[in-house]
């Protein structure tokens, strides 16, 4: 299976959704990436054919590739196109650095470990 088939296979883009397009494209390669669902090294559909596909204006799957890119999660190689450059290793990392962080400021805040794990809850559920 192509990484095209792995990408729109049981996907497709929201339009009800207040989540941008760009943005949508984004989580689904993202999602793939740090679930092995495209392994380090898969190769993306250029720019054009997933945008065709998608139904998209190019510019809409650029954007989510360059914050892909941004993000160290995939790496682009001119005419050699983009590839999954990690997986979830550099995910799980950034993650487990930000509940460091929180929970040094729950601590030096004296907030107990319930009422820190509720407004995580809702921080997710609003995001």
């Amino acid at each position: 299976m192509n990484s095209m088939d792995v990408l729109v296979r049981r996907w497709h883009l929201d339009t009800e959704s207040t989540v941008p397009p760009f943005e949508q494209i984004r989580l689904r390669i993202l999602d793939l990436a740090s679930s092995g669902g495209l392994a380090v090294g898969s190769r993306l559909p250029s720019v054009r054919a997933l945008a065709a596909q998608l139904g998209v204006a190019a510019n809409t799957v650029a954007r989510a590739y360059r914050e892909l890119e941004q993000a160290g999660i995939v790496v682009t190689a001119g005419r050699s196109g983009t590839a999954i450059a990690s997986g979830g290793d550099k995910i799980a990392a950034q993650v487990a650095a930000a509940a460091d962080a929180f929970a040094g400021v729950v601590r030096e805040l004296g907030v107990s470990q319930a009422q820190a794990l509720r407004i995580v809850s809702a921080a997710l559920e609003h995001h």
